[in-house]
C-alpha cells in the first residue's frame, strides 16, 4: 500500500492521507484543498475515512462525497471490527479523548496506523476542547499501548513516528 501524504493548507496545516492499492484509493481525512486530494486519486477511489469530524479534518470531505458518491466511515456508523474496502483491509479502534467520536485507524498487513489527533510525535491531542477527557484519553492510551512496536503512525498533524518510539519517547505513553 502506498500512502501520500497531503499537508492541507487550512488554518492548522492537518495531514490528508491518499491510500492506494493497484489503482485503488482512500482518503483518510479530507481537511481541506480539495483539488489537491482530487488531483492525487488517480483512479477508483473506493471510500473516505475520518479519525474525527474536528473542522481541520473534514473540510474537503463534502466535495469529495458530492464528485465520487462513496461510503465514508466515521465514528457515526463503525464498530470496532475488522473492515474490506476492495483490496484494503483494516480495522477500527475507538479511542476517545480528543474527542468523543475518535477513532484510529488499523491496517495489520501493512502495519500502519492512522491516529488522527489522539496520538502525535511525542504528545497527544488535546482533550480541552468539547467532546474532550483526560479520563478517555488515558484508557484510549492504555489501548494502543498493547499494539507492536513496530506500527507507523500516521498522525492529523506533524510527522508520522512508531509506535515504538512514542512508547519510549511520549510522556504520556511511558
Amino acid at each position: 500500500m502506498k500512502v501520500k501524504t497531503i499537508k492541507t493548507q487550512g488554518a492548522l496545516d492537518q495531514n490528508c492521507y491518499v491510500l492506494e492499492i493497484d489503482n485503488n484509493y482512500l482518503v483518510v481525512d479530507p481537511g481541506s484543498d480539495y483539488e489537491i486530494i482530487k488531483q492525487a486519486l488517480g483512479g477508483n477511489l473506493l471510500a473516505v475515512l475520518v479519525t474525527h469530524k474536528h473542522f481541520d479534518h473534514i473540510g474537503a470531505l463534502e466535495s469529495i462525497l458530492n464528485d465520487y458518491e462513496v461510503p465514508l466511515y466515521d465514528f457515526s456508523n463503525v464498530e470496532e471490527k475488522k473492515y474490506e474496502v476492495g483490496p484494503f483491509n483494516f480495522e477500527i479502534l475507538f479511542t476517545p479523548g480528543h474527542s468523543k467520536d475518535s477513532i484510529t485507524f488499523y491496517f495489520p498487513k501493512e502495519r500502519i496506523l492512522f491516529t488522527g489527533d489522539f496520538l502525535f510525535k511525542e504528545t497527544i491531542g488535546r482533550t480541552d476542547l468539547d467532546g474532550g477527557s483526560n479520563l478517555e484519553i488515558e484508557m484510549s492510551l492504555v489501548k494502543i499501548k498493547e499494539y507492536p512496536d513496530d506500527l507507523k503512525v500516521y498522525p492529523g498533524h506533524g510527522e508520522e513516528t512508531s509506535l515504538g518510539y512514542e512508547k519510549c519517547q511520549n510522556p504520556y505513553l511511558k
